[in-house]
């Protein structure tokens, strides 16, 4: 008999750029706004990471288990420096997506994203373009 337990998640990532931004986009779904950490650091390391609660309770038998409870985490080093103090975050629809600006050198910075709506949560840190 299986029992449910909380597993570690790897994020999948699709990183891309225009001239003037690196966007990153990541499917995190079951999480409310303020379960997301979003971090850049010094080295230009993006880390992102959540934690989903709940695990299921008085359950007999687990047939199949291919989702879980837990902790996401991924760390990714970003392709070119990034501005993460000015980024905008938003969380809708279980994907976050962290907009930043290319800078010529990396401001570090923890985000946080506030919730707007049942599961949808943002963070403005700039608007309009840089030029």
């Amino acid at each position: 008999m299986m029992s449910e337990k909380a597993k570690i998640q790897h994020i999948p990532v699709k990183v891309y750029r225009t001239q003037d931004r690196l966007m990153v986009a990541a499917p995190m779904p079951g999480l409310q706004p303020e379960d997301l950490g979003i971090e850049v650091t010094v080295d230009n390391h993006l880390i992102l990471q959540g934690e989903i609660r709940g695990l299921l309770k008085d359950v007999k038998e687990l047939v199949i288990d291919e989702w879980s409870v837990g902790a996401y985490h991924r760390e990714i080093q970003l392709p070119v420096p990034v501005d993460a103090e000015r980024a905008n975050v938003s969380y809708g629809n279980g994907v976050i997506v962290v907009a930043f600006i290319i800078s010529s050198q990396t401001v570090p910075a923890r985000l946080t994203v506030q919730r707007v709506a049942p599961d949808h949560g943002q963070r403005a840190g700039y608007t309009g373009h840089t030029t």
